[in-house]
């Protein structure tokens, strides 16, 4: 692997608790990596501490296969090779956009610069702008501008920290989309760290869920969401609830009852899971997605609406069954029903994930 992270800790004097707790995970080259999870979870100071800034007191960090921090060793920032992106873009308003991206190729020579500034502009879409002034660029050019100045030492590993906050929700998710594609042109190894779910899986082929300092789980966004490892992760990705569920046997097949209605596709591995989690055939609970959950004006089970929010092509409803328990589900929006209303609903489970109670 190209970047690995072992054991990493990270502590802060006073605190009552590691910034960083244990963390591992591995990059491959050219893979884009992403970290998410609530403020405080200790996102920002793992990224810190794989660029230098911040001194990791356990585990090990190695980059392309030589060791930046570990037992013995540590290797100061700037001779790490890593490029920072911050979320305040951290321009010169002084100098020009060519000056800015120039800034860090100290070695080159004044032709050098030049053409490496030139191809810079070229691979984030800002062809010809070397001199204007950061003042004169929006604030998705700027940071354009940011990620153009951090890929120009040619770094061998890309940090990106919140890169976007500062950014309208629209423009983050057109330049999240954009800067995966120029990362990729690039060849660069990446981990960014947001707190924006959308930002996450627009930009990673891997995402991290941190919480309390611990990393949850690190996988594919669809693993995330489909197969989520623990209970914090699949309340903190996307939208779910979870409904009561028991192991049944129709036919002489395995089937999981819940409140609406059996699900008959239950993998090995399903059966595994319900096995440990669940105690004898009950005590395990099922998450259901708001896209497992399908309108059906024929179904015999309903729910009556206890919220809706408009969501342009499709309402995520807010369900209460007969029963007192609430689910969500995703409905196109020409379904336009009132708050309050029954609707006929059913479960459209593609594989069954159960936690234990």
């Amino acid at each position: 692997m190209f970047l690995t992270l072992d054991q990493i800790c990270v502590s802060y004097p006073g605190a009552p608790a590691p910034a960083v707790d244990g963390v591992s995970l591995q990059l491959a080259a050219g893979q884009l990596g992403v970290l998410i999870g609530p403020s405080g979870s200790g996102k920002t100071s793992l990224l810190r501490a794989v660029a230098g800034l911040e001194q990791a007191q356990g585990g090990q960090i190695a980059l392309d296969q030589a060791l930046l921090d570990g037992p013995g060793v540590r290797v100061a920032a700037e001779q790490r090779r890593i490029g920072m992106v911050f979320q305040d873009f951290a321009l010169f308003p002084h100098l020009s956009i060519g000056a800015n991206i120039g800034f860090g190729l100290h070695q080159a020579s004044r032709q050098q610069r030049q053409r490496r500034v030139a191809e810079m502009l070229a691979l984030v879409g800002l062809a010809g702008a070397q001199e204007k002034y950061p003042h004169q660029l929006s604030g998705g050019q700027q940071q354009r501008v940011a990620l153009a100045r951090a890929l120009a030492p040619e770094p061998r590993l890309l940090l990106l920290d919140e890169p976007f906050s500062s950014l309208d929700v629209e423009l983050r998710e057109r330049l999240a989309h954009d800067v995966r594609a120029i990362l990729k042109q690039a060849h660069i190894t990446a981990l960014m760290v947001t707190h924006d779910q959308l930002e996450a899986f627009a930009i990673g082929d891997v995402v991290g869920v941190m919480q309390a300092g611990r990393l949850q789980q690190w996988a594919a966004p669809y693993d995330l969401y489909h197969r989520p490892a623990t209970r914090f992760v699949a309340d903190f990705i996307g939208h779910g609830v979870m409904l009561p569920g028991q192991l049944l046997e129709r036919d002489g097949l395995p089937v999981v009852a819940t409140a609406l209605g059996e699900l008959r596709e239950v993998s090995a591995a399903a059966l595994q899971q319900i096995r440990l989690h669940g105690r004898g055939q009950q005590g395990f609970d099922v998450l259901l997605r708001s896209d497992d959950i399908v309108h059906d004006d024929a179904s015999p089970f309903k729910a009556r609406i206890v919220r809706k929010s408009f969501r342009g092509a499709e309402f995520l409803y807010t369900l209460q069954l007969a029963g007192g328990q609430e689910v969500l589900a995703l409905v196109p929006s020409h379904h336009d029903h009132a708050v309050d209303e029954w609707i006929g609903i059913r479960l459209d489970v593609s594989h069954v994930v159960t936690f234990s109670l």
